[in-house]
């Protein structure tokens, strides 16, 4: 399996353009870039600008499949653990696979059923 076809987990089936997949490329780069920002300003997981920023991670997700409470806070795990998702996170700042993971499970317990 090369990287084009593992996005969010070994189930997901690569068939966009390259086009789509650099515009793939480009939402979740703005998205954690803006979590990454929070980050560095000292807001906490749960602050308000946080919290909208996970509603489009959230909706960011939707493009290709449809978490519920648990698989969403699962997926988020796997920013917080050792993983290639984790990896990912810090090499944009240091700290930020916990804080999204955090964020995203305040999110999915208010927000999602």
């Amino acid at each position: 399996m090369n990287d084009e076809s593992f996005v969010a987990g070994s189930y997901y089936q690569n068939n966009y353009s390259k086009e789509q997949n650099q515009q793939f490329a480009a939402q979740f780069d703005a998205i954690t870039l803006e979590m990454a920002g929070y980050l560095e300003q000292g807001l906490g997981y749960d602050s308000i600008q946080m919290q909208q920023a996970v509603q489009k991670h959230y909706d960011f997700c939707l493009q290709f499949w449809t978490p519920n409470r648990e698989t969403y806070k699962s997926l988020a795990m796997s920013y917080a653990l050792p993983t290639g998702f984790n990896e990912t996170y810090e090499g944009y700042r240091k700290g930020l696979g916990k804080y999204i993971y955090d964020a995203v499970c305040h999110f999915a317990d208010t927000t999602l059923s």
